[in-house]
């Protein structure tokens, strides 16, 4: 895998009206802006699409766009190439990664999987697409309990990158799963003690959370689940205040779909009175209007690792549309 060309330093006219440009640019050249729940509030407004991963990799499966605009990080937008390698995949900019993908390097990983033969991979989205190459699997967190259920209880079954949703998953599941020791740094930095705080201050307040927290922390939630099912079930809830853990970014739906609502984010263990992921704020409305009108940064990836990485995903989608996700 590679980028064809880095970030265009590129001065935007400030006069322009961005949100127009942007929309302009969308339809002269049919493309299919996706977002990720975790991007800024103003990014989500103007994408086509908003999601968690597996929503994503379901529009992304299915586009007729020619151009894929994927404001997410790195793994997302080499899972959308996957999916339509003839397409022209952008990403607005290059140095949006992912901590949890960054703690499961290859070589250590193929190594790891030599030495338990007689398991079967079953690895979180959240990972690169060479790490997808090694693994019959891919799941999400919004089907990662349905599809390890869906395997004979006798299979063997190692799980990356994500140790916190491994764990989750066996406890769910009363499996076994050999887990990699990765985990997401927006999830692990999550302060109990700030949180216990936060739930004597507001005793009327759920604290929802998504299942790559660590387990003490999912041990005092009232409510654990995807980023779409945290969303979904602020809906249906008739609770009025919310302690949510997870990246920022969600509150923005959570409120758009809840005004009446109060959603208070959860503090991590660090001065900052929320917790962002850096990676995915790198991305801007400038960045993206860039990355369409100069159709740069594009991400390139040989047609091997498209071919050995695209078969576990779409595993993952045959048993997502079967158990109805």
């Amino acid at each position: 895998m590679m980028f064809e060309k880095g970030f265009l330093d590129v001065k935007v006219d400030p006069s322009i009206d961005i949100f127009e440009e942007i929309n302009n640019l969308k339809k002269q050249k049919n493309v299919l802006l996706l977002a990720h729940y975790y991007q800024d509030a103003d990014i989500q407004d103007i994408a086509d699409y908003i999601g968690d991963s597996l929503g994503l990799a379901q529009q992304a499966e299915k586009t007729n766009a020619d151009i894929i605009l994927f404001a997410g990080v790195h793994f997302m937008a080499e899972t959308a190439k996957i999916l339509n390698p003839g397409k022209k995949v952008l990403i607005p900019d290059l140095n949006a990664g992912c901590s949890l993908a960054d703690s499961c390097p290859p070589d250590k990983f193929a190594e790891f999987k030599k030495n338990h033969p007689d398991h079967i991979v079953i690895t979180y989205i959240n990972c690169t697409a060479e790490i997808k190459a090694l693994s019959d699997i891919i799941c999400t967190s919004s089907n990662a309990v349905q599809i390890v259920e869906s395997l004979p209880v006798e299979q063997k079954i190692i799980f990356a990158p994500d140790k916190n949703l491994g764990a989750y998953i066996n406890k769910k599941t009363g499996r076994n799963m050999v887990l990699w020791d990765g985990s997401c740094m927006v999830h692990e930095i999550f302060s109990l003690e700030k949180i216990t705080r936060l739930q004597s201050q507001n005793p009327n307040a759920q604290l929802i959370a998504h299942p790559e927290c660590e387990a003490a922390l999912l041990e005092k939630a009232d409510f654990i689940g995807s980023t779409t099912a945290l969303l979904n079930y602020t809906k249906k809830s008739t609770v009025k205040e919310f302690i949510v853990a997870t990246e920022t970014g969600i509150l923005h739906q959570m409120l758009k779909a809840n005004p009446d609502k109060t959603f208070i984010p959860a503090p991590p263990n660090n001065a900052c009175a929320c917790n962002d992921c850096p990676h995915m704020k790198l991305n801007t409305l400038e960045k993206i209007y860039i990355a369409l009108k100069y159709e740069q940064p594009e991400l390139i990836m040989s047609a091997d690792l498209i071919e050995r990485s695209k078969k576990p995903i779409l595993k993952m989608l045959e048993l997502s549309a079967k158990f109805g996700l």
